[in-house]
């Protein structure tokens, strides 16, 4: 899970739509209020592209971005609170940027608002919330989400025990090439019947994303 959270911050980044543009362009249009723009510039100046590295400039057009809403902005400037990188670490602020984007169907913030709760590093711990934030990303098609939830129904945490739910989601995400999720559904079936893993896989052969 520890591995998962870094992905999910190293993924999160720059999720605005990046437009080739020069700066002097993106500027005027981020000056003027355009939401991707900001969100795009914030980009730049946290990867020091095209501008000097500046966290702090970094947070200002994320921080605009994501009072308008926009989703990408929102799970960035959680990361930067997350990190401590341009503004003091707050991790309730981190958690509420997160939150935002993850309301917004945004898969990575679900993701992130769910590692949150499982691993109790930015909230209290809490698995029945995990579940509910993994349960948003899995549906999606998260890899990632469906592994760790696959996981949490193998173990009855935050659900209870199911052998067959946890199997179904292990392999869906070992579909994609995950490959921890063939290792954890192949020791699922272990203690399965055959039976149990029939119906596991009429699961996840039926399973469709939900947008």
């Amino acid at each position: 899970m520890k591995k998962l959270w870094v992905l999910l911050l190293s993924a999160c980044l720059g999720l605005g739509t990046l437009v080739a543009q020069d700066i002097d362009t993106l500027m005027e249009r981020a000056q003027k209020g355009d939401a991707d723009a900001q969100v795009n510039l914030g980009y730049k100046y946290d990867n020091g592209q095209g501008v000097p590295q500046d966290y702090f400039q970094a947070v200002k057009w994320y921080r605009l971005a994501a009072e308008q809403g926009n989703a990408g902005a929102q799970i960035n400037l959680g990361v930067k609170y997350n990190t401590g990188q341009g503004v003091p670490q707050d991790y309730a602020e981190a958690v509420k940027w997160y939150r935002l984007a993850a309301e917004q169907g945004n898969v990575l913030a679900q993701a992130a608002v769910g590692a949150a709760y499982f691993n109790g590093q930015l909230v209290p711990q809490d698995y029945a919330q995990a579940v509910k934030w993994f349960s948003l990303a899995a549906d999606q098609g998260y890899a990632s989400a469906q592994y760790i939830l696959g996981g949490m129904y193998a173990l009855g945490r935050g659900v209870p025990e199911d052998y067959v739910l946890a199997h179904a989601w292990l392999n869906l995400a070992a579909a994609q090439g995950f490959a921890d999720g063939t290792k954890l559904r192949d020791l699922v079936a272990k203690r399965m019947t055959p039976q149990q893993i029939a119906q596991a896989q009429e699961l996840a052969r039926n399973w469709k994303p939900k947008k």
